[in-house]
């Protein structure tokens, strides 16, 4: 048998089932197939992926291998000051740490289960041997509590990819398992990103004054994410201007996301079929991002501090709640003087809208449920933003300004809209 029938025969056998357990020495064949698709010398640089509030997953080389480590474990997460959880997730956090390689990398990822159920991961998107897809019952076992197993498979494309659980998944996903896998194409960007960001889009159904996410329901979730934060603890995206950008978007949520980005026509540029052909870009600014896909946006930063928010108006709230009687113009004081006789303290909103709502609990007039975000809140350089959920900014400043994430835009003189006494009286309406 010569080395390229040896190659065949180990992917023969990969494409058969074959997922190793942690400890035992991977096979010669295995080795071989895996030094035979080393990247070559000359593979171009990239630039590092940036997962705002999250982190890369840190890897080792051995004989040629990218090998990872992978614990699913129950974990501690906060999604802004104000509601934490025990949630689950992948190595301390939900989302998992961003899986980084090239294409043509052979990588070896071990996954350790520390959850008191059986899960597996499955690499969505990716193209790989059948063994390896991580199906529980299809592809292999499922990883019971306390095992260790490793999955090997070189990476055959590039683009934008993210990592899920496949076994118990409603219940799993619904808890925080999640991740994304970014994969650089072996011969580099053309044009090349100086800023390159990662956002994961999820949706958790957190009710007031709990502390576990409920995976049971399917539409009426409270909480949406991006990283699993809820601005205002969505970390900005930070640029300097005229810095190419690109912002690759993830959605494992139960919901499609019409993400709109302000201040640019960017380009949808990729997905999980990695980055396009340059005529098949296309200008948009709001890219629907659907259940299970990827987008790939970029631009040209401009100056400012921009907003990125899913247009969804009802994604960009915390602490949503449904099937509430629509209060709007109904005078309820008489109602509240009863209710107080009940209950001190109770305070009614929502005849005027719910600017007011946010403003009460501001000025501590209102104290809401236990661990319990308020619905909008985020302060900004002229008061509130009253933005939850999905939503977070872009700030761009030019060369030789701070780059500071807590810092606000100057906005140049002239150039702001400003309060006046009234229209013109020759004003048509």
């Amino acid at each position: 048998m010569n080395r390229r029938q040896m190659i065949a025969g180990a992917a023969s056998l990969l494409g058969a089932g074959l997922v190793s357990r942690a400890g035992a020495q991977p096979s010669t064949a295995i080795e071989e197939l895996a030094q035979s698709s080393l990247p070559s010398a000359d593979a171009l640089p990239y630039t590092p992926v940036i997962t705002p509030n999250g982190r890369t997953l840190p890897w080792r080389m051995r004989d040629g291998v990218k090998e990872f480590h992978l614990i699913a474990e129950q974990v501690e997460h906060e999604f802004a000051p104000g509601t934490k959880i025990k949630a689950w997730g992948y190595n301390g956090s939900t989302p998992g740490p961003t899986i980084e390689a090239v294409e043509g990398d052979f990588v070896r990822i071990y996954v350790t289960n520390r959850l008191l159920e059986p899960t597996t991961i499955h690499w969505h998107g990716l193209i790989l041997p059948f063994g390896m897809d991580g199906v529980a019952g299809l592809t292999q076992r499922a990883i019971d509590p306390g095992e260790t197993w490793v999955y090997e498979f070189e990476l055959k494309q590039h683009g934008t990819h993210m990592y899920h659980p496949h076994s118990d998944e409603m219940v799993q996903m619904a808890m925080g398992m999640m991740g994304m896998f970014i994969i650089h194409p072996r011969a580099g960007n053309n044009p090349p990103v100086d800023r390159d960001y990662a956002l994961l889009l999820h949706n958790w159904a957190v009710r007031p004054g709990t502390y576990r996410p409920d995976p049971s329901v399917m539409v009426d979730f409270d909480l949406w994410t991006m990283n699993s934060k809820v601005f205002p603890a969505i970390a900005p995206l930070m640029a300097r201007t005229g810095e190419r950008v690109r912002v690759r978007i993830g959605n494992l949520s139960m919901w499609n996301h019409p993400m709109h980005m302000h201040g640019v026509q960017f380009d949808v540029t990729g997905s999980d079929g990695g980055r396009w052909p340059r005529e098949q870009w296309r200008k948009e600014v709001t890219e629907l991002v659907g259940v299970g896909q990827t987008r790939d946006l970029e631009f040209v930063a401009v100056a400012g501090d921009w907003p990125l928010h899913c247009h969804m108006a009802h994604h960009t709230m915390n602490a949503m709640g449904h099937d509430i009687t629509n209060t709007i113009g109904v005078n309820q004081r008489e109602v509240a003087r009863r209710i107080r006789q009940l209950v001190p303290g109770y305070m009614p909103m929502g005849e005027h809208g719910m600017s007011e709502h946010q403003m009460h609990i501001d000025m501590g007039h209102m104290q809401g449920p236990e661990n319990t975000l308020p619905m909008m809140g985020g302060m900004g350089p002229f008061g509130s933003m009253e933005m939850g959920g999905m939503f977070t900014l872009i700030k761009v400043r030019d060369q030789g300004e701070d780059l500071d994430p807590a810092g606000w835009f100057s906005i140049p003189e002239g150039t702001q809209a400003r309060r006046v006494e009234g229209p013109p009286d020759d004003l048509p309406t």
